[in-house]
């Protein structure tokens, strides 16, 4: 187990690209949410790096120039990691290390080590080795050299040698007897989903650290683990809950994210399938963020991917109490109002004006509103339950 003091020391820069596709708002906005995932991974990031280019060097990622200045950075102040923003080619992985003569990380090996240390059911632990090995096999030559479990910090939590291994047929060996061995846990999960009886199914979806979990706690009154960090949530719950005189199944899901790595969607299929198979969902956004409606795009898209974006769903604006906008004062005539200037009262028109949508505006963390949450998941609930099960109804 690596020690807490040291995961906390590790220093580390960030370096992204704007791009035709990504402009410097965006490309900031990126590396916001990669400090985020870096600071949960147990790192502490010194510096950031960008810079602008028609698309990202084949080679090195950045420009040459670039990357001599993040060098001679790294040199200057004993940085031992550089994690990119985007996933890295195996042959930009070489180069770049060739150049920096660090560790070397990228988006998807940053969430992939997340989902590492917050994996606890076997389940969980080894859906997240599959995606692991599944990310390390094109990477193969560069990684075993890393993998010593003495050298720990981020980016080094599983699967783990500890003796250098270059041969690729035992890697790809690994990664079938992990596919069977998760093809009796979907086979076991999908016996456990029809013994649940004839419930109706709810699966509480959304963009990571949004507060699904403590909204699970608030309506189940469980204690699923809640942590203000990425991810902290990443087994599934289940749990039998009764609002009203109502019983239907809730479901806590792992939070979705931009850009997240198709290995983890795929080896996530029996978690996603808790998604796929349910009934309703509750879509959980944190509306005090500044990127909230790119959160719901990026979920959105997942949910597409899965084929569950056509189920019924509850919009759920979750830490009202958070929520700030920018004001416009009364005697300025030349600022035109924008999304930054809407109040709750200006999002709450603009959602519920939307009749193919239900939509709640909720602070989970100060019991806010959660009667009327509790109302429309009642509704919700007792019309899908008529439809889905018309001749075994319990008395409303």
């Amino acid at each position: 187990m690596i020690e807490t003091q040291e995961v906390i020391s590790e220093k580390t820069v960030l370096i992204g690209v704007i791009t035709q596709h990504q402009d410097e708002k965006k490309a900031n906005e990126y590396l916001d949410e990669l400090a985020f995932l870096t600071f949960t991974a147990g790192g502490v990031p010194v510096k950031r790096f960008l810079q602008k280019l028609d698309r990202p060097n084949p080679k090195t990622f950045i420009g040459s120039g670039k990357l001599e200045d993040v060098k001679a950075f790294i040199e200057g102040n004993e940085i031992g990691t550089a994690i990119f923003d985007d996933e890295l080619s195996p042959a930009q992985l070489r180069n770049i290390e060739k150049v920096l003569n660090c560790k070397i990380l990228d988006r998807t090996n940053l969430i992939l080590d997340i989902f590492a240390k917050r994996a606890q059911t076997s389940s969980a632990k080894t859906q997240v080795e599959l995606a692991q090995y599944e990310y390390l096999l094109p990477r193969l030559t560069r990684m075993w050299t890393h993998l010593d479990k003495q050298k720990g910090g981020i980016g080094m939590r599983g699967p783990g040698e500890t003796e250098i291994e270059t041969d690729r047929r035992i890697i790809r060996d690994k990664i079938s007897l992990l596919k069977k061995k998760l093809q009796t846990i979907d086979k076991q999960m999908a016996v456990q989903r029809k013994n649940r009886g004839k419930l109706v199914r709810v699966a509480l979806v959304g963009y990571t650290n949004v507060g699904k979990s403590t909204l699970m706690n608030l309506i189940s009154k469980s204690e699923v683990f809640a942590e203000n960090k990425l991810f902290a949530t990443l087994d599934t719950t289940v749990r039998k809950v009764v609002v009203k005189n109502v019983p239907f199944l809730l479901t806590d899901t792992v939070g979705f994210i931009r850009k997240l790595p198709t290995q983890l969607v795929e080896s996530f299929k029996s978690t996603l399938d808790e998604v796929r198979e349910a009934d309703l969902l509750v879509h959980v956004v944190d509306i005090s963020h500044p990127n909230f409606e790119d959160h719901i795009t990026s979920v959105n898209k997942i949910l597409d991917e899965i084929d569950s974006s056509n189920k019924p769903t509850i919009m759920v604006f979750n830490k009202i109490d958070a929520y700030t906008h920018e004001v416009i004062d009364e005697d300025d005539l030349v600022t035109e109002k924008t999304k930054a200037h809407y109040t709750l009262e200006d999002w709450e028109k603009t959602w519920m004006n939307d009749l193919e949508k239900n939509a709640c505006f909720i602070s989970a963390a100060n019991k806010e509103n959660i009667l009327i949450f509790k109302d429309t998941l009642y509704d919700s609930v007792i019309k899908i339950h008529s439809k889905i099960f018309p001749y075994n109804n319990f008395l409303y």
